[in-house]
């Protein structure tokens, strides 16, 4: 089983396509296994003469798992309502990027387009942030910079979201997952696919503490509007714009603070990459990289 290594995190990962054509590493998002870039999806990169690298986050699928006790989020709400320090947490969002440079250290690529989802975009801005001559290009999906008040779930969605904490059963995650979807996931949600995904992914490695453990680490994270706007990586932005998780001001803040950022809002996907979108949502990476490439 292929893995890096970043002190004690044991990072699974796996490529596709050609190790000798440009890399693309995918980042996904809050407590989603690299499965969730699909086959299908990332082939549609690798046809188009690109090497795919995606890795399981801290806590998920075949990646290590946190062995400290799970931080109180409780605590750490307050902490941050009340402007106060937030108690420590096990990993930050900058150890979440160093597990994604020490992939590309595994896999010998010095320099890679970097494309993450929903958190996955936090970390990916990170990588841009923190070490931007490793980062070719950036393409940031259903994302937002971490400024208070924008990129922020709606009500509605913040009431009814369920947590897997407590959950047993492989049918029972299914169902939860299903129900969070149905949320977010906007008007294109194909259940049935989802149910699939959510019963394989469960089978990789159920871990409900990761729900935990990566909350702490976006809700510690730092605002990094100003970073962002400091930073010459070419960036894309991509959106739905009937995201009811991170609502559509968290990706036009985003591109608002990427000087010379380009913005793509699809009107009709939520808070989810749909099949019947993944050629446009391709084109639109594929036509961002190979325009840095040629410039």
């Amino acid at each position: 089983m292929p893995e890096a290594v970043n002190g004690t995190t044991r990072i699974h990962y796996d490529t596709k396509g050609n190790r000798e054509d440009p890399s693309i590493l995918l980042i996904m998002g809050y407590t989603e296994p690299m499965t969730s870039f699909k086959e299908g999806f990332c082939q549609f990169l690798v046809d188009a003469g690109y090497h795919v690298i995606r890795f399981d986050n801290r806590d998920v699928g075949l990646t290590s798992k946190t062995q400290s006790a799970p931080p109180d989020i409780q605590a750490i709400v307050t902490a941050v309502m009340t402007g106060q320090t937030p108690p420590e947490v096990p990993y930050t969002l900058e150890d979440m990027a160093d597990d994604a440079f020490a992939v590309l250290d595994t896999v010998e690529v010095s320099r890679a387009h970097i494309v993450g989802v929903s958190m996955g975009g936090y970390i990916a801005q990170t990588m841009a942030i923190t070490k931007p001559e490793r980062v070719i290009s950036m393409t940031s999906i259903m994302s937002t910079t971490g400024a208070p008040g924008v990129g922020i779930a709606t009500p509605e969605v913040g009431a009814n979201l369920r947590s897997p904490l407590g959950i047993d059963t492989k049918e029972e995650a299914v169902e939860c997952s299903l129900h969070n979807y149905r949320l977010f996931a906007g008007p294109l949600f194909d259940e049935e696919a989802h149910r699939g995904l959510a019963e394989s992914n469960y089978e990789r490695n159920w871990n409900p503490l990761v729900t935990l453990y990566q909350l702490a680490a976006m809700m510690t994270g730092p605002d990094r509007t100003e970073e962002l706007k400091s930073i010459s990586t070419p960036t894309l932005v991509i959106h739905g714009a009937k995201d009811t998780l991170v609502q559509v001001d968290g990706g036009e803040a985003t591109a608002a603070a990427v000087k010379d950022s380009r913005l793509v809002i699809f009107d009709e996907m939520g808070h989810e990459m749909p099949e019947i979108l993944w050629c446009d949502i391709t084109t639109e990476i594929l036509n961002h990289v190979r325009a840095t490439e040629s410039a």
